[in-house]
């Protein structure tokens, strides 16, 4: 993330982003928009605001009278503003803010905003430019329009909960926000952009309505693979990507962490077979004619598993992935956080390590520590 950031920090410039959104959603949708370099303003109701300031708030935030990381973390880079839109007074800024706007996110219920005289039909008028996107968890009609919901909600809707389960069918409650994320942040953000090429080409703002739950169901793509193919959606260990296969599946390590295998094609799987010390299972794969989750399959993931439980996760991390082969380890928050991929620190230091490796190998024979050794 922080690498996509700075990648695209100034493509928005100048973007004038109005964020009436609250919780996850909407505010990671504006929080993209301003890591690329739009000018958001975040507006919130007197008193509370945004229930996020207090939500999973640790206790030394508590005391110190701030907000918690969780309202820190999508709200960075936002200014902020309180507007009470319940009095005319506020509903008046409001108006003259979404004259010079280019964007106004909300994520009320539908009609809230309609009821407030602050509806797109109201806006557009005094803003023909104005690209107005609604947030809202089953779409602005509709007879599902008023329900409230969450994430789990929507995913068990869009047939995505039923495909996050164990092997015994059970579903599990996901700790990373499926529907929030990918049918409401990433989708508001890519189809406000859309909106605004087509005002960058001089055709007029539009109002662009997304449900989380229908563009979450949108998303579930293999699923509704299988059910074009036979009619029925995978359940766990049975499909090629929700465990059926040994060559993409999860792995218990001696340590009890767990390792991720994931040579879905063949050239890798033969690597990892020969790493194993293992020639023999290399055609033993899907592509080869091994059939998804049957005996072979089933077989073959028992027998891979006790080889991998052989050993720890830091045993097969440094063995297994400088092979290219598709495999990783399954971190964890914490571990991710000070990783190369996403930490800075631990990136730059990487790189002079393997700066300092190449090095090494360029000297002189006689001279490189890396052949003579160190004494």
């Amino acid at each position: 993330m922080e690498g996509w950031a700075l990648s695209s920090t100034a493509a928005l410039k100048g973007l004038r982003v109005l964020d009436l959104t609250r919780l996850l959603p909407g505010p990671v949708a504006t929080l993209r928009l301003a890591e690329m370099g739009a000018d958001v303003l975040k507006i919130e109701a007197p008193g509370a605001g945004d229930a996020t300031r207090t939500m999973m708030q640790s206790s030394a935030d508590r005391v110190a009278g701030r907000p918690g990381a969780f309202y820190r973390l999508v709200n960075r880079g936002k200014r902020e503003t309180r507007l009470d839109l319940k009095s005319e007074g506020g509903r008046t800024v409001l108006m003259a803010l979404a004259r010079e706007a280019d964007v106004l996110i909300e994520s009320f219920r539908p009609g809230v905003m309609e009821r407030l005289g602050l509806g797109y039909d109201v806006l557009r008028v005094i803003n023909p430019k104005l690209v107005y996107c609604a947030i809202s968890g089953y779409g602005a009609d509709g007879p599902f329009a008023q329900l409230a919901g969450h994430d789990l909600n929507y995913i068990g809707y869009a047939g995505v909960l039923d495909q996050l389960a164990s092997r015994d069918g059970a579903p599990i409650v996901p700790n990373f926000q499926i529907a929030d994320l990918l049918g409401g942040a990433l989708s508001a953000v890519n189809q406000i952009l859309a909106a605004l090429w087509a005002v960058a080409r001089g055709g007029d703002g539009r109002f662009v309505d997304v449900s989380m739950a229908h563009c979450t169901y949108a998303n579930n793509v293999v699923a509704q693979v299988a059910l074009a193919n036979d009619g029925t959606a995978p359940v766990a260990g049975s499909s090629l990507l929700n465990g059926g296969v040994p060559c993409y599946n999860l792995y218990r390590t001696l340590d009890g962490r767990w390792l991720a295998v994931g040579a879905l094609e063949l050239k890798f799987w033969e690597t990892l077979c020969m790493a194993l010390d293992r020639p023999d299972w290399a055609t033993r794969h899907w592509s080869l004619g091994q059939a998804i989750a049957g005996p072979d399959a089933v077989q073959l993931i028992k027998d891979l598993a006790d080889v991998i439980a052989a050993r720890t996760l830091d045993e097969w991390a440094a063995l297994l992935v400088p092979l290219d082969c598709c495999v990783s380890p399954v971190l964890t928050p914490a571990e991710a956080a000070h990783h190369p991929l996403f930490n800075a620190a631990a990136r730059e230091a990487l790189m002079q390590r393997q700066a300092s490796d190449a090095e090494s190998d360029e000297a002189p024979d006689g001279l490189s520590e890396s052949r003579a050794g160190k004494p």
